[in-house]
């Protein structure tokens, strides 16, 4: 069984009351995720979850207010508790809400480590059906949201299953998104990806910045250097 809580170099994430646990997509997703350079930044992250990822983006953007939302109120309030023990506490707010209740609000970024189970048997636990199945949230939903969320020039980051990709492409596409980044991450280097970090952005770039991470190669210990405890 997972720990109750896993501690980071800064701050530490307390999860039993979580559905889905401190894992490598989330802390990837945190660590990858672009990061707004304007004063007063303004940072949406989208099923927060243990709140791991908004503390990721508040640590990594000193000058940003980070927004965090789950339509999961024990989660909702256990990333309350997280944020308010973690050294960015002052500018990390927590809300139990679903993403289409946010009104005109805009922001700078979007960070989200989506649902993506479609088809698959749901769990009889109602609180992981929610944070594991995209009839919860579905990556039309997400991609539409963020474009009317998004100021002009900003992105939204995501973590998926590889073989989730052309899914994910397409309903950018249809909401008005463009690719920004692409990196594949591999367990092994001969190994096909397992996951991609994508970001999206409402403008159309010519070049498209691709890149590959290992699990535990220099790269992935580069990223996370600042927060785990054992890098």
């Amino acid at each position: 069984m997972p720990n109750d809580f896993f501690r980071f170099k800064h701050f530490t994430i307390f999860q039993n009351r979580c559905a889905m646990k401190v894992g490598t997509d989330g802390t990837l997703l945190g660590a990858w995720a672009e990061i707004p350079k304007t004063l007063h930044a303004r940072i949406l992250d989208i099923g927060t979850g243990t709140g791991l990822i908004a503390i990721m983006m508040a640590q990594r953007a000193p000058h940003a207010n980070i927004t965090g939302i789950d339509i999961d109120a024990e989660a909702a309030a256990q990333a309350k508790e997280n944020a308010s023990g973690s050294p960015c506490a002052d500018r990390i707010q927590i809300d139990n809400i679903a993403l289409q209740s946010i009104g005109n609000e805009k922001f700078d970024s979007i960070v989200c480590n989506p649902p993506y189970f479609n088809n698959s048997l749901k769990c009889p636990d109602r609180q992981r059906t929610i944070a594991r199945h995209t009839s919860e949230l579905t990556f039309g939903q997400l991609m539409s949201t963020a474009f009317r969320l998004l100021k002009d020039t900003g992105t939204i980051s995501v973590i998926i299953p590889s073989d989730c990709r052309l899914d994910m492409d397409s309903a950018a596409a249809l909401a008005g998104l463009h690719p920004k980044r692409v990196c594949s991450v591999k367990t092994a280097p001969a190994k096909p990806p397992k996951r991609m970090l994508l970001s999206y952005a409402k403008r159309r770039y010519k070049t498209i910045e691709n890149d590959t991470i290992v699990i535990g190669d220099d790269k992935y210990k580069t990223i996370l250097k600042d927060f785990y405890l054992a890098l």
